[in-house]
Formats: structure tokens, sequence, C-alpha cells
């Protein structure tokens, strides 16, 4: 198998954990267990663990190896790539998945706090407490979050709210409305394996900010801004989660958009990112099926985005059509 420079594997390469544990002692299943969802390792089937390859997860396989030795099993460490089946793009789907499960967790904790805060003039002692254990949570997390889980977004906007009421400070007013010229002839940058929120981004940029956008896909982990260039929808970029609001809803409101039409595809765009069921619009599920259908059968990212802005614009015009009755 043919490596990069420096001895990286290549890109879509896994390491595989294949092991079998001894019927006794029955506390070894679950130590192994434990550890390797710390490590964020998910399970392909019955007793074979996956995380993407590099000598950081190659290390810790190598310890959990080792532990199930010690306890009377056996198993093996793989470096593999798929090439039938499961596609890499399900696979990383997977770790995503579990990470918007943690996430999940952490929001839902941050959202009660919150409420708690806002019923009472200071916060109490015990909540600072509380949001500085979900903020090492959180990071966490944010450690083996290999692919950049959408939920990472809406977690960092909350806790920063939340953190801000504990500055003796309101939470900052949301930016003013972009100045059209500073949003055009940009590099829009995103995270790769683009979905709804991004795709319908991407399509707001080319339909109502600037036709000639390009777009640039980079790793979902984090990526610093080159001149030029503004992020959207991915950790710490310009234009991202704010609180409960999707990036397509920031993007709106930033850019100075006050369409009905655009609203409406707004909260459906919600739905489908966040599935909090927030907007309740009929027509969320139907297009929620259409867009996991064109990401299924599109790996490429400009190709779901031209798809993608098919679909929008009927949609948008549907929208327009109803408003005009």
């Amino acid at each position: 198998m043919k490596r990069k420079p420096g001895g990286a594997p290549p890109e879509g390469t896994w390491l595989l954990l294949v092991h079998q544990l001894p019927p006794k002692p029955a506390y070894l299943r679950v130590k192994v267990w434990r550890r390797l969802q710390a490590l964020g390792a998910v399970s392909l089937k019955n007793s074979v663990y996956v995380l993407p390859a590099g000598a950081e997860t190659r290390e810790d396989l190598e310890w959990v190896l080792r532990e199930i030795e010690r306890g009377g099993g056996e198993g093996a460490i793989c470096e593999a790539r798929l090439v039938d089946g499961m596609t890499d793009d399900e696979v990383r789907q997977l770790f995503d998945a579990a990470r918007d499960a943690d996430y999940g967790e952490i929001g839902e904790a941050l959202r009660k706090l919150a409420a708690r805060l806002n019923r009472s003039r200071r916060a109490p002692p015990e909540t600072k407490q509380q949001t500085a254990k979900l903020r090492r949570r959180f990071a966490e997390i944010g450690a083996i979050d290999f692919f950049g889980a959408t939920g990472r977004l809406t977690v960092d906007s909350l806790l920063r709210e939340v953190e801000a009421r504990f500055a003796e400070r309101a939470p900052a007013a949301p930016d003013p409305p972009a100045d059209a010229v500073e949003l055009s002839g940009k590099v829009w940058v995103t995270r790769s394996g683009v979905h709804i929120d991004r795709i319908a981004c991407a399509w707001l940029i080319r339909r109502f900010i600037d036709p000639a956008a390009r777009f640039k896909f980079v790793a979902g982990k984090s990526y610093t801004g080159l001149p030029g260039e503004l992020r959207f929808d991915m950790f710490q970029a310009e234009f991202t989660h704010e609180g409960d609001r999707c990036s397509f809803e920031v993007l709106l409101d930033r850019a100075g958009l006050d369409d009905p039409a655009l609203r409406a595809i707004g909260e459906i765009v919600h739905d489908i990112d966040l599935k909090d069921a927030k907007f309740g619009r009929a027509e969320t599920a139907g297009i929620a099926h259409v867009v996991a259908g064109l990401c299924m059968t599109h790996p490429e990212d400009m190709a779901r985005i031209e798809r993608g802005a098919a679909l929008l614009d009927d949609t948008y015009a549907l929208f327009r059509r109803r408003r005009r009755r």
C-alpha cells in the first residue's frame, strides 16, 4: 500500500481492531468497551471496531489489544481500505452520528442551564461549576470528533452564550448585516462531506450573494482562513451556528436577506440539521429524504451542491408562489 510522505497512511485508510474475549472475567468486556468508547471508536460489527488510521490511533488500539491479551483474549489490528460494501463516507457518518449523540447530551444540559439562568437575576454558584464540567466534556468529545460533526457547532455556541452570563454581561448582540461588497469576490470555505446546512448555505451564496462565488472544502477538525476567504458551517467560522440557529439562518440574517420564502427554507434546513422539530413544516421530511439520497449517490461535494441547488431553486419558487396568492 503506497503511503504519503512521512509515513502517514493514505486518505481513506482505517484501523480495525478485531478481537475475541473470554467469557470470564465478565468485567473485561465492559472495560474494553468503555476504553474503545473513550477513544471514539465505532463498531462495524460484533467485535470489530474502527478508527481513522494514524500514529496516535494506532498506539491507542495497541494499548487496548494489550489489555485484551492480558485478560486472556486475543485480537489483531489491521490497516485496511474499503473496496466493496460499506463506503468511506458511510463509515464517517457512523463517527458523526456517535459524536452528535454525545454533543446532543451536552446541548440538552446547556439548554436546561440557560433556562435556569433566565429565571434568576444572578447565576447560582453551582451553575458555573456545571458549565465548567460541560466545557471539559465538550473538549473531550472534540478530541475524538475526527470529522467535525455538526453538533459541535451548536454546543460551542451554546457554551459561549452561557459562559457570557458568568462574565456579568449579556450575550453578544448579533452581528449587523454584512455589506454585500464584503461578501462578494470571496472564496467560501466549509467542511467536506457537505449535507443540508452547507448545501443550503452554498445555494444561498451563489443565488443571492455572489453568483461567481468559489468554494473550497477542507477537513472538519479545524482550518485557519486565508486572506480572501470566508468560512461557513465549521468551527470558529465567520458564519456558523449561533445558539440554536443553524448556519443558513445566521447567514440569512447577516446578509440582510429579508425574504419570507427564504425564511421558510431556513426553517426546513434548521429542523433537518438540528433535528429538534422546532418549526415542524410539512415539507421537511420529504426534503430530508431527497437530500439524504443525493448525498448517498454523489460523494463529491460540488456535485451535492449542484444537485441540492436545483432542489432549493424549486422549493424557493414554490414558497414565492404561495406568498403571491
